[in-house]
């Protein structure tokens, strides 16, 4: 590589310079933030991130020095976007992680929802679903809508694992049934519009620091 090539220090500038716009932005996002799960402050993170990004390849390639902080990187991982720049339809790809950690209440949740049709839960007997934890599990997710579970998961005795909500481009709208009998076969990370991804990986918690 030619030395014209080269990033130079006023690059590297212009770099931290757009850390601390990104840093501000960030701030403000969650400052203003409206939920948990606002997208906003996704977003704010996802720039927050690639501005470092950046500045420390810079930083490093000039001044041969890095710096002390790495910020998880989430957009870089997918591919340069592919999809139509005019989607006819979008899909929505969803994954939420639980673990069960209070089995009891995971059951006790189920029997309620079988003993609010008492018909059914006299012919069921010993075979009530409410008895293991996989039918309790299947009484839970068929009676309430998953927002409703990653926001009341604690109640049925649930914790929260990471989660991604994926938008993908289309062309046009799909036919009814065309993909239910593989429904994630097809996502293409080339086609995601924007992503948003809630990980432990991402939590700073000042009190982790006090000891």
């Amino acid at each position: 590589m030619s030395d014209a090539a080269q990033p130079t220090a006023a690059e590297v500038r212009a770099a931290v310079e757009a850390v601390k716009v990104a840093l501000d932005r960030h701030l403000a996002a969650v400052e203003r933030r409206s939920g948990e799960d606002d997208p906003a402050v996704h977003e704010a993170f996802n720039q927050l991130a690639a501005a470092a990004e950046v500045y420390d390849e810079l930083l490093y390639t000039v001044h041969d020095e890095v710096t002390p902080f790495e910020i998880p990187g989430i957009e870089e991982s997918l591919p340069p976007y592919e999809g139509p720049a005019e989607p006819q339809a979008v899909g929505v790809l969803i994954r939420r992680d639980y673990t069960v950690v209070e089995p009891q209440r995971l059951l006790a949740a189920a029997r309620r929802i079988e003993e609010a049709d008492e018909d059914v839960a006299d012919d069921l007997g010993d075979d009530a679903f409410s008895r293991t934890t996989h039918g309790a599990l299947g009484l839970l997710f068929g009676e309430y809508e998953p927002d409703e579970i990653a926001s009341r998961h604690r109640e049925f005795g649930l914790e929260e694992g990471d989660s991604t909500l994926w938008v993908t481009a289309q062309e046009e709208p799909a036919e009814p049934g065309e993909w239910l009998a593989a429904p994630f076969e097809a996502a293409d990370p080339a086609q995601v519009v924007c992503r948003f991804d809630v990980s432990a990986v991402f939590d700073d918690d000042p009190d982790d620091d006090l000891g």
